[in-house]
């Protein structure tokens, strides 16, 4: 799963796609869907006496879109941007861009095997 929850990403494609960053709120689906803040957005129509509006009314909701229209957002390049892992000096694994090669985050524990020894 490259795109995980919290992350900034940039939408690349459909009517939201727009070249600022968003926030990723949810990851649906193994990482196949995603939910991205303030991207297709729809009302729902509900009845008086529903749990989330009990006088009825329209619900603004934000819908899942494929991951696959998303980039993740480098700072550092200021784009949207693929990720690779790789693992570090001490055995975790991390992803980095691809373009200018810095660290996003960690993926993974730390594994013995992968740490070099000095």
């Amino acid at each position: 799963m490259r795109i995980r929850s919290g992350d900034s990403v940039v939408v690349i494609a459909g009517d939201d796609a727009a070249p600022g960053p968003r926030k990723v709120l949810q990851v649906l689906d193994g990482g196949r869907k995603v939910i991205v803040e303030g991207v297709n957005r729809v009302y729902k129509h509900v009845r008086r006496g529903h749990p989330k509006s009990p006088q009825g009314g329209r619900l603004e909701l934000e819908l899942p879109i494929d991951a696959s229209n998303c980039l993740l957002y480098c700072s550092s390049c200021t784009q949207g941007v693929r990720v690779g892992y790789r693992y570090d000096s001490e055995g975790r694994k991390e992803r980095y861009c691809k373009k200018c090669g810095t660290r996003i985050g960690e993926a993974g524990p730390p594994k013995a095997r992968y740490a070099k020894k000095a």
